[in-house]
């Protein structure tokens, strides 16, 4: 530390900043442990301390006194990460903990200009519950959306099961509020849809994992909320007649598609086998699973006639074995819950290595097949699970490994690098990515120099070196 400061020192200046007695400040191991490991239990590291700020003020007060000090900062939301990506790492200094779970304000609904300003900590939920009192809709959803917070979203650039019809993340901001890293507060909370004067500095820290600066607070972009729906669960032939049903909905709905999500058996019986209350929605095994939504705003009965017809013709193509239609609000949030319990389900059942490759949509089925036989040829009859967004060709492919036959590996972290490496080599080969919506974490980080150009990393290096000159943000994250 910068000056002699001692870890006790730096605590007890800390605590002055953010009152003593709040508990706004955690030191012993007991109470930052919930902080220091990821919710699937792979991560897990050591921490100075954690500091839980109660506004953007407090904020720029622990970054000057860390950056006086000389200690690094790691920012964290809801913990939820698939990738190690918020919690400390195993080497280097222990950073200080910044978890933004006491800033949970909704600070401005603007219905009108369809937005709203919210603090980094606030639970997805319940910014999608907030928009929907006034009739709007946040359309950014994903299963952790009860406990991961706003901050932790943007920093990963989330995407989840709407992206097909609104986009990632970073098409969902205006604007964003900031903590630099000499504790100067930038506010660009601006919720304009045009605003051409210079660089958009706001995509800067959208993506980078805490990495350039912490995000305190954003502006959203609501969207009108979709008062019809009509949803689908059906089995496809293969991936190949998935994706060409996908196209019959495109052409057939346009903008009022909003999910097209698949998986296969093995991940449909994990979730069977390993979630309490969820159930098959069709009667037999298949070997492949769709999810279909659309909605709007009018015309419920539209809505299912273009669904019913569509499938219909699906069915008249022999792409389709079998299909069940939602006949109630009820049917649909019970559909949707099979899905949004796939990562619950892996957690129990098994060790999965998880990928979130993103391909082409024109090669989803391709990639699948291509990765199946690559690991196969590693394992062979290696369980696999397959579930992804495949309207917009983010596949999680997920190798699946029993607790006793992963402890019995003599070194199974070679064998998930090689399992990782097998796949994410064929995404890139088919002009893809290894990462589509988890972010890189500390699972990334050796893959960023694999597949990321050298201009590219020369061009995030010297990002980092300007914001972050003194790597106080996040060191050794996101950038080799």
């Amino acid at each position: 530390m910068k000056d002699a400061v001692t870890r006790e020192t730096l605590i007890h200046r800390l605590q002055a900043a953010l009152g003593t007695g709040t508990g706004a400040v955690l030191s012993d191991e007991s109470d930052t442990a919930g902080y220091t490991e990821d919710w699937r239990g792979r991560y897990r590291g050591e921490a100075l301390c954690v500091v839980l700020p109660s506004s953007t003020t407090q904020v720029s007060d622990i970054v000057k006194l860390c950056a006086a000090a000389g200690v690094p900062i790691l920012p964290q939301g809801g913990n939820t990460s698939l990738c190690g990506g918020a919690v400390p790492p195993t080497d280097g200094p222990a950073p200080v903990v910044l978890n933004l779970a006491r800033m949970r304000r909704v600070r401005q609904v603007d219905a009108a200009n369809g937005s709203m300003i919210v603090e980094a900590g606030c639970i997805l939920k319940t910014v999608q519950d907030t928009a929907a009192e006034v009739g709007r809709l946040y359309p950014v959803s994903l299963g952790a959306e009860g406990s991961c917070q706003i901050g932790g979203t943007l920093s990963t650039n989330a995407g989840g099961t709407s992206v097909l019809r609104y986009g990632n993340t970073r098409e969902n901001v205006l604007g964003l509020e900031v903590v630099l890293a000499d504790g100067t507060v930038w506010d660009g909370l601006r919720a304009l849809r045009k605003d051409n004067t210079g660089l958009d500095l706001k995509q800067l820290f959208i993506g980078a994992e805490g990495t350039l600066g912490i995000i305190t607070a954003a502006a959203l972009k609501l969207h009108p909320l979709p008062t019809h729906h009509a949803l689908a669960w059906f089995a496809p032939r293969d991936p190949a007649a998935a994706q060409q049903i996908l196209g019959m909905f495109q052409n057939a709905c346009g903008s009022r598609l909003s999910a097209f999500e698949i998986m296969n058996r093995h991940q449909l019986d994990l979730v069977l086998g390993n979630v309490p209350n969820r159930r098959n929605p069709l009667a037999g095994a298949h070997d492949w699973h769709v999810l279909v939504e659309l909605g709007d705003t009018r015309d419920a009965q539209g809505l299912e006639a273009v669904l019913t017809q569509t499938l219909g013709e699906a069915i008249e193509r022999g792409l389709v074995d079998d299909a069940v239609v939602a006949a109630s609000e009820g049917q649909r949030a019970d559909l949707w819950e099979v899905r949004h319990s796939v990562s619950e389900a892996n957690k129990k059942a098994a060790v999965g290595l998880t990928t979130d490759c993103a391909v082409p949509v024109s090669r989803v089925s391709e990639f699948i097949d291509a990765a199946t036989r690559a690991v196969h040829a590693v394992v062979p009859g290696l369980d696999i699970a397959v579930v992804g967004h495949m309207g917009d060709g983010n596949v999680h492919f997920i190798p699946m490994f029993s607790f006793a036959a992963w402890a019995a590996l003599p070194d199974s972290a070679a064998m998930g690098d090689a399992m990782r490496a097998c796949i994410n080599d064929i995404a890139a080969r088919l002009c893809g990515t290894f990462s589509a919506e988890h972010g890189v974490g500390q699972t990334g980080l050796p893959l960023m120099q694999r597949y990321k150009a050298p201009a590219e990393l020369a061009l995030m290096r010297a990002v980092k070196a300007a914001l972050d000159p003194n790597q106080l943000f996040n060191p050794g994250r996101l950038v080799p």
